[in-house]
């Protein structure tokens, strides 16, 4: 028997991924709609793949992949977000992913990612892996970023206040306040609204 683990917030992407899988044989599927509740089944059970949406509310991207991986260091991990962001593609991979598939894929090429990755194979959406080897300098001002500071702008996209941020990620206020800084430097930016709008023009949130 397999066991998959959906991570998503939404009860029809959950109750879709679920039907999509119905007829894979021997499988057992379970679902969390938060990191936090991901996490515990992780660390409650073995599962052979999980699969992830990286803009959860709250704790999530690359920090819930951290910490899943951490949890369970040989958890296949397939990405399956509305996120196509070429950098956050490329992120997730560099963390310890297995794959890559956004949510504007067809049905079957969600179920051929599933199983390349339970098979032991990398794999990612053939859209996406020619945007990775095709980026244009607009596609690729996001590198400089660490993976701390992409998180701190998909929580800003969401609307999330710097406290809140703070307190999702474990860190002190000032800490997040002071890379909010940096990242606005980075990026030519002079305002926090300003990188509010841009995390939010290119769908982090």
């Amino acid at each position: 028997m397999k066991r998959i683990l959906v991570i998503d917030d939404h009860a029809i992407v959950r109750s879709g991924v679920r039907r999509l899988l119905a007829a894979l044989p021997q499988v057992e599927l379970e679902d969390a709609e938060s990191g936090e509740a991901a996490l515990a089944l992780v660390e409650r059970m073995p599962f052979q793949l999980a699969i992830l949406d990286l803009n959860l509310p709250g704790l999530g991207g690359p920090e819930l992949l951290r910490r899943l991986l951490k949890a369970s260091p040989d958890l296949p991990v397939l990405v399956f977000s509305m996120i196509a962001e070429p950098v956050y593609v490329d992120r997730a991979l560099r963390a310890g992913a297995r794959g890559y598939v956004s949510k504007n894929a067809a049905p079957e090429e969600l179920l051929k990612a599933i199983h390349a990755v339970m098979a032991g194979q990398s794999y990612v959406e053939q859209e996406l892996a020619l945007e990775l080897h095709a980026q244009s300098p607009d596609e690729t001002y996001l590198r400089p970023l660490t993976n701390r500071d992409l998180e701190i702008m998909r929580l800003l996209a969401q609307g999330r206040s710097l406290t809140q941020i703070a307190q999702t990620l474990g860190v002190a206020y000032k800490t997040v306040a002071n890379t909010c800084g940096h990242i606005k430097e980075k990026l030519g930016l002079a305002t926090t609204a300003d990188l509010i709008r841009l995390s939010i023009d290119r769908g982090l949130g």
